[in-house]
């Protein structure tokens, strides 16, 4: 029996991978959390399969759900939005099942931010402008940054930026960011990136909390910052370049 944590993808339900659909309809116990995975998802599922909304449940809750499963020797889909590499809450749940010495993967999903940057039309990593892509999130209530990953601390090294279950704090992230990306620098906000109610808002970074409030984006968005957003004049990207395909044409003549 195997726990198989899958990445349902950022939201609409034909985003999840084809290796996430045939695990689903293999296991005979579904875990998912209903606020945030799409009921057709469950479609994948195989027939009689036992389906569980955790969308209220504590983790020591889930677990039980879990460790009944596998005395059952039912093999169990835990879906996770998103990709279980980012905010999903799966390293907590890994703990207890290491100590139960129950089995367990990993099956990728689309993260946010990419079907986000794809809600957008664009490359986040545009030649000659910007090349590295910084994820992270601002402290809340329930979950602090660590020492070193406050917002103005990353916020110096410029980089392009894509801020996960920050919109209610916008004013916090203006404060943050603007002595090191100007406040004329350009913004653009993904709420629900590939669902229906998808929201796609673009601004300078002093206009971020006017905007988001006006929009009424709370939660479920990824705010990207930097540069590369309004970027349309750069270098082609050597890639494609012809002193590339004349190397590779030189290179095969003489192995």
């Amino acid at each position: 029996m195997t726990v198989y944590f899958i990445g349902a993808g950022p939201g609409a339900a034909d985003l999840i991978t084809l290796r996430g659909a045939g695990v689903l309809s293999r296991c005979d116990t579904c875990l998912y959390a209903g606020s945030l995975v799409p009921e057709e998802m469950l479609e994948h599922c195989p027939t009689g399969a036992n389906l569980i909304n955790t969308a209220k449940m504590p983790l020591t809750t889930i677990i039980d759900h879990i460790d009944e499963a596998h005395r059952a020797g039912h093999d169990v889909a835990r879906l996770h939005s998103g990709d279980p590499a980012l905010y999903s809450a799966v390293a907590e749940q890994i703990r207890h099942l290491r100590k139960l010495g129950i089995d367990y993967e990993i099956v990728p999903g689309v993260p946010a931010f990419t079907a986000a940057a794809a809600a957008l039309k664009q490359e986040l990593t545009v030649p000659g402008v910007g090349q590295s892509l910084l994820i992270t999130r601002v402290s809340t209530l329930s979950t602090d940054m660590p020492d070193g990953e406050q917002l103005d601390e990353l916020a110096r090294s410029g980089v392009t930026m894509a801020l996960h279950l920050a919109a209610h704090q916008s004013a916090q992230i203006v404060e943050a960011l603007t002595p090191h990306y100007g406040a004329q620098c350009p913004v653009a906000v993904v709420a629900f990136a590939s669902r229906e109610n998808e929201q796609v808002v673009r601004c300078r970074l002093e206009e971020l909390p006017e905007r988001l409030e006006s929009n009424k984006i709370v939660r479920t968005a990824v705010i990207f910052v930097g540069e590369v957003l309004a970027a349309d004049q750069f270098p082609d990207s050597y890639l494609y370049s012809t002193a590339r395909m004349t190397k590779l044409r030189d290179d095969s003549r003489h192995p």
